[in-house]
């Protein structure tokens, strides 16, 4: 659910923004609600006076900004050079087929979300995927399974 109180104060911080100011709002607004919601897109136009399809032009240029909510667990898969040697297409192809998400969506129950980064600057443990801030070194696809399952787990135990 989108907080358009907290998107008027955002835009409230910057009294006479013009389009130079896009991607500092734009990167404030996904920080407070962790994504780019259609109306955050819309209200922030109607404030610098850009139509909404300028200000999507220029955030998906850029792939810092996310127009899904993150999942629950949000997996991100390295695919820089030496996770790439070691195995890090096979760990990404089986993550898609088995949560059916493509990166940069997140699953209809919002419990996963997928991205995949150029380089986690941890290459001598590659391939290496981080779920929610935690690293896990020489991901195999069945070592990856297990640890989804145990996201599963793990959420289920907390119900």
């Amino acid at each position: 659910m989108v907080d358009m109180q907290r998107i008027e104060s955002i835009l409230a911080g910057h009294p006479g923004a013009g389009r130079d100011h896009l991607i500092p709002i734009l990167q404030e607004v996904q920080e407070a609600e962790g994504y780019l919601s259609r109306e955050a897109i819309a209200r922030v136009g109607q404030s610098l006076g850009l139509p909404a399809s300028k200000i999507f032009g220029v955030a998906t240029f850029y792939n810092m900004f996310r127009f899904q909510p993150r999942g629950q667990f949000h997996v991100m898969v390295c695919r820089g050079t030496a996770c790439h040697v070691k195995g890090s297409k096979r760990v990404l192809d089986m993550v898609t087929r088995t949560l059916k998400i493509e990166p940069g969506q997140t699953s209809r129950d919002t419990r996963f979300s997928l991205e995949v980064v150029a380089c986690m600057g941890a290459c001598g443990l590659a391939p290496v995927v981080n779920i929610n801030g935690e690293f896990h070194a020489k991901v195999t696809p069945m070592k990856l399974q297990r640890i989804l399952e145990g996201c599963r787990a793990e959420e289920l135990a907390h119900v």
